[in-house]
This record gives structure tokens, sequence and C-alpha cells, in this order.
């Protein structure tokens, strides 16, 4: 919680600038709902970097949620955090029209989700270490006092060497009684948590759920329901049955990484993990006894194998 006191004790007029002036846009890397992302060429830095441009108007219509609340914009949040799992933010601003900058270090490489959906090399033989990464990446964050709120593949890179990068701090709140109030829905609506499904109160528990979801998909390559449809009323309809056993889905799984992940999707936040902390013991013991670098299945039995829409 000393994070975030720092953090509100610096608050400071930031003085507009001319990012066409500043920066080479050498080409669009990605647009979100609420930001465009380019690969910029720093004139004064001559360093390649990400980027981001927050649209002004999404940006003020996400802040009036939390009209009174003292809650950090993207950047002063994001320059502040330091974890090798997390993406640097390098400073953030505003442009001459009044819209929030990031400049973050680029990242070569390719998305989680595409990873994800490709099964590819890079995925069966590191799924774990994956895994432990964006945890700690996730762990990290909470223990600062924040809520990422928003935890999929898509908000997830990995770099050149297939180490994670956890990106997209936009939606993300303190921990605290204020912001765990019910009625704020945001994220994405395939790795929600029930709890905010349904708009009743939220704390970092929201993040395991989703985590857990993405953890199911890196193995089965599907989430834990059948409805693929993301509208909020399939959404609700969703969470009122169990989901599937990923060991239907994938019998090779190690049981005891099997059963960390269905702990992490249970609909009772009470029954759940009740922190990453604790979640990621589970997998590091799991790692430890199975003795498999990459693809966290059971030696004895495994076989060889050859993004949703966010809603605000």
């Amino acid at each position: 919680m000393k994070f975030l006191k720092g953090l509100f004790g610096r608050k400071q007029e930031i003085r507009p600038i001319d990012i066409t002036k500043r920066f080479d846009l050498i080409n669009r890397v990605g647009q979100g709902s609420m930001s465009k992302v380019w690969r910029a060429r720093d004139t004064e830095s001559h360093e390649i970097v990400a980027l981001k441009v927050l649209d002004k108007a999404k940006t003020r219509q996400l802040e009036e949620r939390f009209k009174g609340l003292s809650k950090p914009s993207e950047g002063e949040l994001a320059v502040e955090l330091d974890h090798p799992n997390i993406v640097r933010t390098l400073e953030h601003g505003l442009t001459r029209e009044k819209e929030q900058f990031l400049v973050m270090e680029f990242v070569e490489g390719a998305s989680l989700s595409f990873v994800v959906d490709a099964q590819n090399d890079a995925m069966l033989q590191h799924r774990m270490k994956f895994i432990l990464e964006l945890g700690e990446a996730i762990e990290y964050l909470h223990k600062q006092g924040y809520i990422h709120r928003d935890i999929c593949p898509r908000n997830v890179l990995l770099d050149s060497d297939n180490n994670i990068k956890l990106i997209d701090f936009g939606l993300v709140v303190p921990n605290t009684p204020a912001f765990q109030s019910p009625g704020n829905r945001t994220g994405t609506t395939s790795y929600m948590a029930p709890e905010l499904v349904k708009r009743q109160r939220t704390d970092q528990r929201i993040d395991i759920f989703s985590y857990a979801v993405t953890c199911f998909e890196m193995f089965a390559n599907k989430r834990p329901w059948d409805s693929e449809n993301v509208k909020m009323d399939h959404a609700v309809q969703r969470i009122n049955k169990p989901p599937i056993d990923i060991l239907d889905l994938v019998p090779e799984i190690e049981s005891t990484v099997a059963k960390t992940i269905m702990k992490g999707l249970r609909v009772d936040p009470d029954n759940r993990w009740k922190s990453m902390t604790e979640m990621l013991k589970s997998f590091r013991q799991a790692r430890t006894t199975v003795g498999v670098k990459g693809s966290g299945t059971n030696p004895d039995t495994a076989r060889p194998t050859d993004d949703d829409v966010p809603l605000s």
C-alpha cells in the first residue's frame, strides 16, 4: 500500500506535446477498444518504442465511473511497475489534443492468444513457464495493491526469448473497498469472474478466475464453457453451470496442474485460491513433481501433439 500512497502523492501537471514531432510513427501494431498502438522511433532517445495513444472520449467515459475516487491513470500506474514479466513503460503524457499516451518498450514477438490458438512448439515446450511467469506478473501487481480486471491471452505478449510480458493496465483499479463496490462491470466477457458478471462485490480473486481461464485455454485450446457467445446474457447463463473438467479435454495433463486450474475456476470466490501466491505454490509443486520443463503433462501418459470482444 506504500506504493499507492507514493503514487497519489506525486500528481503533477503534464505539459502536452506534439507526438508527431517527438516520434516517427513507423507502423500500427495494435488497436484495442480504447487505444491505438504504433511502433515508433523516439527522436530524443533514438530507440524503437511502442507508442500507445488512448481514445479521449472512451477514456473519459471510463474515468466517469470512478468520479470522486482517487484512481491513477494508466500512465501514472504503468511507469511505476517494475517486474520482468510486465512490459516496461518508460514515460507517459498528453498529446496536443489532450489524449493520454504511454511510451513503452517495444516487444518483438507474438501475442499469447496467437500461441494458444497455434499450439505450436513454443506452447508445447514452455507452457508451464508461461503459466508461472504470467502468474508471477499478476502476483506482483496484486502485492502493489491493484486488481488488473482484464487478464486474458490478448493482453499478454511473448518476447523473442519466450518470456511473458503482461500488458494493458487501462482497467486496473486499487484493491480498496471503494473500488471493490458492486456495479462496475469491465473486462473481456469470456474471462470475467461470475461475481463481476453479476455485479457483486469484487476483489483480486476476479484476476485469479481470469488467470485460471487463460491457463485452461493454454492446455485445451478452448475455454471452460461450451458457449463461445460473448454477449452478457449468455455469460450469465454460462456461470450457472460448472466448467468443463480439463481432464475430459486433456486427459494427459498432470493431475495437480488440473486441480489447480479447476480450483481457480470455481464460481464462488470463497472456494477459489485465496491469493495468486497460493495458486502459484501449487503450480510450482506440480512442476517439481512432474520434472518436465515445458508441457506440464504427466510424462508417463503424455502423447505428442503436432480474441474476444472487450466489454466496457
